[in-house]
């Protein structure tokens, strides 16, 4: 596992709402993980990605700890770079977010960036 600064890592909040979303898709950690990424596509270009998996593939790239690992796939890695997962409960908007040093601007519902 990568644990310098160039790791993709989680908030502590962050990591509440994975937990709690894992307890109520039946899912728990180690045998599952949170799998971030990115894929061409929404209003900036490129757009993130979150899932759970149990499933690691050639490449994949691994962070995290012994409560939640985080896998990421080296073409992904190369835009999520230092990146930090955050979760947002607040009156201005409700969700993950990625503060991504590596998005050169990023679109208005937080969910796409172009670097």
């Amino acid at each position: 596992m990568i644990t310098d600064t160039s790791a993709v890592t989680i908030t502590e909040k962050a990591r509440m709402k994975v937990d709690s979303l894992m307890q109520e898709a039946g899912i728990a950690a180690p045998d599952y993980f949170l799998r971030v990424g990115v894929k061409g596509g929404g209003c900036s270009g490129l757009s993130y990605e979150l899932d759970f998996d149990n499933e690691s593939k050639p490449g994949d790239m691994e962070f995290g700890d012994d409560q939640l690992k985080i896998v990421c796939d080296m073409k992904s890695f190369l835009y999520l770079c230092g990146t930090e997962l955050d979760f947002s409960d607040g009156l201005n908007g409700k969700g993950f977010n990625f503060i991504n040093p590596n998005a050169a601007r990023s679109c208005g519902c937080g969910e796409s960036f172009a670097v």
